[in-house]
């Protein structure tokens, strides 16, 4: 049996990181005024941020499918003064990725920065920092658990997306054909041996990412515990 091709991880993988990476500096303001704020507002911003929890995938892909076509504002100015058509092109899958997974980027953030101890953050303002300074060198590092979680669960959460991107993306060998699309359509035509592989592979990484984070969260308690 030839092994199958593996194009679809790479692309699954650049996809991943891609989003992660933007998620990464468009939640943490989110996460961090989220913890901090007062606002009679904020609930309304949480559910509104949290809502691609509960929504499903295909109602997720019908709204980017069209807010990304040449029919909506968006769509057309990128495809007139940017040349990029959104549909069924690796960059329409990273925005509809971005939508995707944004919950499980900013809750584990928020979570983090909300565990913190008021008395230190008081103490970093009192001794002059503003509030983006302590975020960058007091509460940053004071989180690392909640931001590794937060970093590998929206990875692999992009990893293992399917409904959203297969109707953003469609299924284009090389540019949007990713590892979850490539498993439907090898069940599609019977090929049960390639979508064996595949899912294998795709089974031991979840488990490896999420073995990861309870090892590290794990030691990080044992060492809090010991301190």
């Amino acid at each position: 049996m030839n092994l199958p091709d593996l194009t679809p991880f790479y692309i699954s993988f650049k996809l991943a990181i891609v989003t992660t990476l933007v998620l990464f500096i468009v939640a943490l303001p989110l996460a961090w005024w989220l913890s901090q704020t007062r606002c009679r507002c904020k609930p309304v911003v949480e559910a509104f941020s949290a809502l691609p929890i509960v929504l499903p995938p295909s109602v997720i892909g019908f709204y980017a499918l069209y807010a990304l076509s040449v029919n909506s504002p968006v769509g057309a100015f990128f495809n007139e003064y940017l040349g990029i058509n959104l549909v069924f092109s690796f960059t329409g899958l990273v925005i509809a990725s971005i939508f995707y997974s944004f919950p499980f980027m900013v809750q584990p953030l928020q979570s983090g920065f909300e565990g913190l101890n008021r008395h230190m953050l008081e103490a970093s303002y009192i001794s002059g920092k503003g509030k983006l300074k302590t975020l960058w060198r007091v509460a940053l590092p004071n989180i690392k658990p909640s931001l590794l979680t937060a970093v590998i669960v929206t990875f692999a959460h992009t990893v293992g997306e399917f409904g959203v991107v297969l109707m953003v993306g469609g299924s284009i060998p090389g540019e949007t054909k990713v590892a979850s699309v490539a498993i439907y359509e090898m069940v599609e035509v019977m090929d049960y041996d390639a979508a064996h592989i595949y899912s294998a592979i795709m089974v031991t990484l979840s488990f490896a990412v999420l073995l990861a984070v309870h090892i590290f969260n794990r030691r990080n308690t044992a060492k809090v515990g010991v301190a």
